[in-house]
């Protein structure tokens, strides 16, 4: 598969069904600002979880920081605290560091609100790399 071919099938292609929250944005607002959390947070939805595909060596990397080979792709950022995306911006995260309350998905510095329905794909690192 070429890279255009493996990039577009891990954006839009099918993946397995995952949920996400069920709150409405304003409510994911309300309830992630009464956390006061030492770090930012980012609402977002039509997200999609990667599990990567790395070498032994890269995953010793990531074990070092208390990482996982796994990120999230958002098609939609609805609300970002630090004011890094606007509102229908699309990110893609760092490493996982912990996934908490089945919604969210814990960073280094940021905590990401996985609102809605999204998917997971299982994906070549140099893959997602291709992705701005």
């Amino acid at each position: 598969m070429n890279d255009f071919n493996a990039v577009t099938e891990m954006l839009y292609g099918d993946g397995e069904p995952m949920v996400g929250s069920a709150m409405a944005d304003a409510q994911a607002l309300a309830h992630m600002e009464s956390l006061r959390l030492n770090t930012g947070f980012c609402l977002v939805r039509n997200w999609i979880w990667l599990d990567l595909d790395v070498t032994d060596a890269q995953r010793a990397v990531l074990a070092k920081t208390r990482r996982q080979p796994v990120m999230i792709y958002a098609h939609t950022v609805v609300y970002d605290s630090a004011g890094r995306w606007d509102a229908g911006d699309f990110v893609r995260t760092s490493p996982l560091l912990a996934f908490d309350d089945g919604f969210l998905f814990k960073t280094s510095n940021t905590t990401y609100v996985l609102l809605g329905d999204g998917v997971r794909k299982r994906v070549a690192l140099e893959t997602v790399g291709r992705i701005f």
